[in-house]
């Protein structure tokens, strides 16, 4: 599926209002981004109640949803945020400054 045939079908299950838009996506990306951690955290100390990896799947298509419905309140292409963050990051290989700090390396 590409980036933004999710990104339309994702929005196709909106509930909130429209004067809850980029907010309520901002906060629940937020939200669910802590979610992926938790999961990460419990594998990490041994829980073994769970199946971790699916369940972080769960949680990271929850951050999907988000991700693409704050995009859509602020009209942007999901493929095109992805083609431009693959952009960035292939700058950075090439220019040997994929690590450290700063959004302007």
């Amino acid at each position: 599926m590409l980036m933004d045939a999710y990104q339309r079908s994702a929005r196709k299950t909106v509930i909130y209002r429209r004067e809850q838009m980029i907010i309520y996506p901002a906060l629940g990306l937020a939200g669910e981004s802590g979610e992926v951690c938790e999961k990460v955290k419990k594998h990490l100390r041994g829980d073994t109640t769970s199946n971790h990896k699916e369940d972080i799947e769960k949680e990271l298509g929850d951050v999907l949803w988000y991700v693409a419905n704050l995009a859509t309140d602020l009209g942007l292409s999901m493929d095109i945020i992805a083609a431009k963050n693959l952009e960035k990051l292939r700058d950075r290989q090439d220019r040997g400054v994929l690590q450290g700090d700063g959004d302007d390396r």
